[in-house]
């Protein structure tokens, strides 16, 4: 196995444009336009931020990024900044119209989890011609946006591919294994898959592979049903799954069909579930991302977008990505972590997302305690 890429932005890099807000803050450069020369600011505090998120299969859109984003904007403006959010459960002609909702209300600027990428792009633009900023929220959105924030995408697949063969070891080329990847309207989940073939393609048997409409965890039960139909349940070494819901189905469909010693399955996303049943040795790993390192950060970006603090705003936007429509979007790119029973304590638990009593409930004491998790 080749070893990961680096990071394009490190956390050192995240921590330094923290400091460097900070920074400025404290020098008065804040609330300034251009090189800082004089001050013109473009809104107050009374800013309006309409957020779009995508679904609520996951649970973490619900349960973090929106509370993480109001929270921040209402510390960031004194309290007077207001969040409009809306969730369009998966269906891109409802994000659609709660786009044009937003645009039609007048919002300051909208951070955008988009359902289709490709679909939304005529309503991005219908934004940016009515002059409301879009800052693409997790997912890359197509049409003129301002800049994205999100994880290295590339890099979570390459980290779930390659932490699935360390689990497998040792390992054959013909071990078969199961890729179950997300939704084919989310631009992310080409980049996780593109990410784990890097580490995956060559090294093992990918007897079956699937995108699975809507992330949805009944739909990833399905199609590993069908995959155990065809390849046969004990052939099965491993299973590349894209997020923790999927990895939840895909476990059913296993037990189902009578397997009583899992092969090592992969995750994304650090749900409660997920972290339990890795407790439990259900499921091998997720990947841990910080959401509240990529939430407050897009709200930053939100407000200073619009209160014309531009020196903030390329603080935060160092990075670049491309999408199908622009070039050299202005970006910041989140670092990940691999999250196994090994490193429970220094992700989830010290980052405050769960608490050791959140996770170790009577059904997983023994499992806590084996591990160390008092």
């Amino acid at each position: 196995m080749r070893p990961l890429r680096p990071l394009r932005r490190t956390a050192t890099a995240v921590a330094a444009a923290s400091t460097m807000t900070l920074s400025l803050a404290a020098c008065g450069a804040l609330g300034v336009t251009g090189d800082g020369s004089e001050a013109s600011p473009t809104k107050g505090d009374d800013v309006t931020v309409g957020l779009l998120l995508p679904e609520t299969a996951n649970t973490r859109y619900d349960k973090f990024d929106y509370p993480i984003i109001k929270n921040k904007v209402a510390e960031l403006t004194n309290k007077l900044g207001n969040v409009v959010y809306r969730n369009a459960d998966a269906d891109a002609k409802k994000q659609a119209s709660q786009l044009q909702q937003m645009i039609d209300d007048q919002v300051d600027v909208i951070l955008l989890d988009a359902v289709d990428s490709h679909a939304i792009a005529d309503g991005v633009k219908a934004a940016k011609d009515a002059g409301i900023p879009v800052i693409a929220y997790d997912r890359l959105a197509e049409g003129p946006i301002d800049a994205y924030v999100s994880f290295d995408n590339e890099l979570v697949g390459e980290v779930q591919g390659r932490t699935l063969l360390e689990a497998m070891n040792p390992v054959d080329s013909s071990d078969k294994i199961v890729m179950m990847n997300g939704s084919p309207t989310d631009p992310n989940a080409k980049q996780f898959k593109a990410g784990a073939m890097s580490e995956l393609k060559g090294a093992v048997d990918i007897a079956k592979t699937f995108d699975t409409k809507d992330w949805k965890p009944e739909n990833a039960q399905a199609n590993m049903s069908e995959a155990i139909k065809a390849v046969g349940v004990n052939n099965i070494k491993g299973v590349y799954s894209a997020n923790d819901g999927m990895a939840g189905g895909i476990i059913k469909a296993l037990q189902a069909a009578g397997v009583s010693e899992l092969p090592p399955i992969t995750g994304q996303d650090a749900e409660l579930d997920a972290v339990q049943r890795i407790v439990s040795g259900e499921q091998f790993m997720s990947v841990y991302k910080s959401y509240p390192q990529e939430a407050e950060s897009a709200a930053e970006m939100a407000v200073a977008k619009v209160q014309g603090h531009d020196i903030q705003f390329d603080s935060l936007t160092q990075d670049q990505v491309d999408s199908p429509t622009d070039k050299d979007i202005s970006a910041l790119l989140v670092p990940v972590v691999a999250l196994t029973e090994d490193n429970i304590k220094e992700t989830v638990v010290a980052d405050g997302i769960y608490s050791v009593a959140d996770i170790c409930t009577a059904k997983y004491k023994a499992d806590c305690n084996s591990l160390g998790l008092k």
